[in-house]
Order: C-alpha cells, then sequence, then structure tokens
C-alpha cells in the first residue's frame, strides 16, 4: 500500500514538474506570484483592519481618562495578547491540516478539521476565562496601582466575548485561506472598521458611555466579521469543502490537540518575547523616555508586522497545498518567490525607517527627547523590520509542512536561551540600557532566522510530500471509515 502511493505521488510529481520546466523562469515567478498574492494581499489588509480595530479603541479610551487608557493597555498588552497568541497558534495547525487536504484535493475532510478546530479552541478559550474574571486581585497581587487594577478587571471582563472571537475568527479564516477565498476575509474586515470607527464615536463621545460603551463597540467590531465569515462557510459559498456539521467532529481530536499544542507553543514564544522587551524596559534609567520611545518604535513595528504575517499565511497556504498536491519542486519554488517578495518590501522600508529616523516619532509625540531616543532606537527598528521580512514567511512555511513542534524548540532556543540573557547583559551589565536589551533580542531573531533557514534549505521536500499524503490519507480512511458506521447505524435505526 505505502510502495503503490509512493509509486502514485512520484508520477504526479514527474507530470507536474515536467508542465512546470515548459515555462519560463519569468512565466513561473509570475504564475507563482500571482497565487502568492491572492492569499497574500486580502490576509495582509484583514490583520491591518483588525490591528487598527485596537488602535481605534485605544484612542477612544484616552480620551475617557489616563487612568482607563493605562488599564487598557495593561490589559491588551498582557491578557487579550497571550490569549490572541494561544489561540492564533492553535489556529495555525488547521492550516496544515487544510491546506494539505486542498492541495490533494481531499475536499469533504476540510470540514470536519474545521470543527475539530472549533472544539480544541472552545475548550482552551474555557481555561483562559478565569484570568480574565480575576484580573483586578491578580494585577493588585502583583503590585500594581489598585484603582488601576479595578478598570483593568472590569475591561477585562468585557474582554471575554472578544477572545471568544478570536475562535470563529482565525478558523474560519484559515478555512477561506486554505482553498484562496479570503477577499470576503478583506471586505468584512473593511466593513468592521468602519463600524467600529462610528460606535466608538457615538457611544463613548456622544453618548458618553465610557468603558463600556468603547467596549461594546469593540465587541460588535470584532463579531460582525465572524458572523459573515460563518454565513459565508456554511450557507453555500464553500459547498465542496463543508458538508454540514457533523458528529465525526468529535473524534480523533487526539493528533488535532497535539499539533495544536505545538503550534499555540510556536507562535506564543513569539509573541511573549516583545512583551519580555517592554517589561524589561521599565527597569531602565530615566524608564518614562524610554518605555515611550520603545512604545512608538513597537507600534511602528507592529504595522509592518501585519505585512509579515500576510506573507506568513500566503507561505503556509502555498506550502501546503503544493505539499498535498504532490509536488515538491512547486513547494520549494513558493518558498523561493515568497521569501524574496517579503525580503525586498522589507529592505525598502529598512531603508525608509533609517532615513526618516526621529522626523517619524513627532507622528505620535511632540516631547523633544522621546522623539529624539525614537531616533536613536531608529537603526535597531530598521534591522528589525528587515529581519521581519524573512522569518515569519520561514515560520508559515514550517505551518504549512507542520513543523509547529520543531520551530516552538527553536523559539525557546533563539528567543529565551540567546536572546534574552544577551539583552539582560548588554543593557544592564555593560549599561547600554534599551538599546543593549533590543540588540540581545535582534541577535536572538537574527539566529532563529538562520535556523529557519538553515532548516528549510536542508529539508528533503519530496520526503514532505511523502509525509502529507500519509497524514491525509490516512485521516481520510478514518473519515471514510466512520462515515460508513454512521450511514449503517442510520439504516439499521
Amino acid at each position: 500500500m505505502e510502495g503503490d502511493l509512493r509509486q502514485k505521488l512520484l508520477r504526479k510529481e514527474s507530470r507536474n514538474d515536467e508542465e512546470e520546466e515548459e515555462l519560463s523562469l519569468a512565466k513561473r515567478v509570475w504564475n507563482e506570484s500571482k497565487l502568492m498574492w491572492i492569499v497574500a494581499a486580502p490576509a495582509i489588509c484583514t490583520r491591518f483592519s483588525t490591528f487598527g480595530l485596537n488602535v481605534i479603541t485605544q484612542s477612544f479610551v484616552g480620551h475617557i481618562g489616563s487612568r482607563e487608557l493605562a488599564a487598557f493597555a495593561l490589559v491588551y498588552t498582557v491578557l487579550v495578547r497571550f490569549a490572541n497568541g494561544v489561540l492564533l497558534g492553535m489556529a495555525s495547525a488547521l492550516s496544515t491540516l487544510c491546506g494539505q487536504a486542498f492541495g490533494a484535493k481531499e475536499y469533504s475532510m476540510m470540514g470536519v478539521y474545521l470543527q475539530r478546530s472549533w472544539i480544541v479552541l472552545f475548550l482552551t478559550a474555557l481555561v483562559l476565562v478565569p484570568v480574565f474574571i480575576f484580573t483586578s486581585p491578580i494585577l493588585t497581587l502583583l503590585g500594581q496601582d489598585e484603582s488601576i487594577a479595578q478598570v483593568a478587571g472590569t475591561i477585562s471582563l468585557w474582554s471575554i466575548p472578544i477572545m471568544f472571537s478570536f475562535i470563529l475568527s482565525f478558523t474560519c479564516q484559515t478555512f477561506l485561506q486554505s482553498q484562496s477565498k479570503n477577499v470576503i476575509i478583506a471586505f468584512l474586515a473593511a466593513f468592521a472598521i468602519v463600524i467600529h470607527l462610528f460606535l466608538s464615536w457615538l457611544l463613548t463621545m456622544n453618548f458618553k458611555l465610557g468603558i463600556p460603551g468603547a467596549m461594546l463597540s469593540t465587541i460588535l467590531a470584532f463579531w460582525i466579521p465572524n458572523i459573515g465569515q460563518l454565513i459565508f462557510v456554511t450557507c453555500g459559498w464553500c459547498s465542496d469543502t463543508w458538508k454540514g456539521f457533523s458528529f465525526l467532529a468529535f473524534k480523533d481530536l487526539g493528533p488535532v490537540v497535539k499539533m495544536s499544542l505545538s503550534a499555540g507553543a510556536m507562535l506564543c514564544l513569539e509573541l511573549w518575547y516583545n512583551t519580555i522587551l517592554v517589561l524589561l524596559t521599565g527597569n531602565m534609567k530615566n524608564a518614562e523616555v524610554a518605555i515611550d520611545a520603545l512604545s512608538i518604535c513597537l507600534n511602528i513595528n507592529g504595522w509592518e508586522m501585519m505585512i509579515a504575517l500576510g506573507f506568513m499565511a500566503a507561505a503556509s497556504v502555498r506550502v501546503a497545498n503544493e505539499l498535498g498536491k504532490g509536488s515538491a519542486k512547486a513547494a520549494k519554488f513558493s518558498i523561493v518567490v515568497s521569501v524574496l517578495t517579503s525580503l525586498t518590501i522589507g529592505f525598502f522600508l529598512f531603508l525608509f525607517f533609517l532615513f526618516f529616523r526621529e522626523r517619524l516619532a513627532y507622528i505620535f509625540t511632540s516631547d523633544k527627547d522621546v522623539a529624539f531616543a525614537v531616533g536613536d532606537l531608529s537603526p535597531l527598528l530598521s534591522i528589525s523590520i528587515l529581519l521581519n521580512s524573512v522569518q515569519p514567511v520561514l515560520s508559515g512555511v514550517a505551518i504549512g509542512a507542520g513543523w509547529q513542534s520543531i520551530v516552538a524548540y527553536v523559539n525557546l532556543g533563539c528567543y529565551y536561551i540567546i536572546g534574552i540573557p544577551v539583552g539582560i547583559v548588554l543593557g544592564n551589565v555593560l549599561d547600554m540600557q534599551v538599546k543593549g536589551i533590543w540588540i540581545g533580542m535582534l541577535f536572538g531573531t537574527f539566529i532563529q532566522t538562520i535556523v529557519l533557514t538553515v532548516i528549510t534549505c536542508k529539508t528533503n521536500w519530496e520526503e514532505q510530500v511523502t509525509i502529507a499524503q500519509k497524514r491525509i490519507s490516512r485521516w481520510a480512511k478514518a473519515e471514510s471509515s466512520d462515515q460508513e458506521n454512521e450511514r449503517e447505524r442510520k439504516y439499521v435505526s
């Protein structure tokens, strides 16, 4: 059976490779770029819109009061980012499964995978709920100002529906991206940000509802796209890949849980990295100016990161699709095109931020000391942007191939065993302050990028095709067996 599968794959790959080789390099790059941008462009727009939702909420909360703004920043920097990282990481397992299944034309499996991911992420969200309920006493125990902790407790309770919205948002987006039907996601995200801007003004500025008004608007802004995506998935626009709700979703959850946990660890280790950078900066001399300057740099870096994450989504989809099809050469070619395209954009942004330096800071502040500090950090920001143009794409490759557990170990070693200790030594021992901490963190990211590059280049992609097809074949056989048993039970009854 395994030998027949291998021969079938080799014949299919040989046929695909012969067709590809008949095309010129320019034509192949053009064709691959079109397939990549079909996923990347809507993904980038969606991430910009989602990032914009938090910026809008923060802006309106800032007009309510400084204490409310501090509490909101605390909740969203720590709690919501943590939950977002866990759920987004775990949802990336669905990208591997759906992407490879779509490439192999095993469409009926995708809807079951989606429902299994809903179950796993919902149970994970339930585990996270107590942290949101007891935010206020937790922050008080950690030494935060009691008045800020009380407001943060209120905001965290309002944030629970937002956390649950991530379940549908991440999974439906992944499901649609895997089959290149994600333009609808971008339209819904753009619609949500317009609605959010209007409702935030109406509820906080006009009706003076304060925190409840701002958070109610945010909840609606996160759930409106989810409802639209759910309707799109279940009401006929995905007829090949969605066959309705099934009890099969509750079976064979073990492999999904295992892959989801690996994926969650992989992404959380990355997201916590920047959070630790901010926390370490709080202990520096002249911490207020340092944190203000760093927050401006991280804000700029965050916006640019949305582009990189769009390419991460494109790389994961393209690699998974080609592995599912059985084409190792096409998978490798898609990696090269994705990395070079993202790197080109990153290089232009690297030059842009290196040239403008502190002049960009005046968009966010009028304080000359803070602007000067931003200018001093701009070279590090530019290098960070350049690295971010490659590293997330390689992480996307890992997601497409199903290497989440490997990358989790790489992240742990490069970020926490190398990057953070080097940053602490440079920042505190050698007294380089925030620059030293950031240099250490960048060093960890640089090592991680090199390791992922080596892993990607040294990988036997023909073997990855076999692994992907075995996974699809094994799970497809289990699906068909379960479906047959279900039909027999119905017939007997």
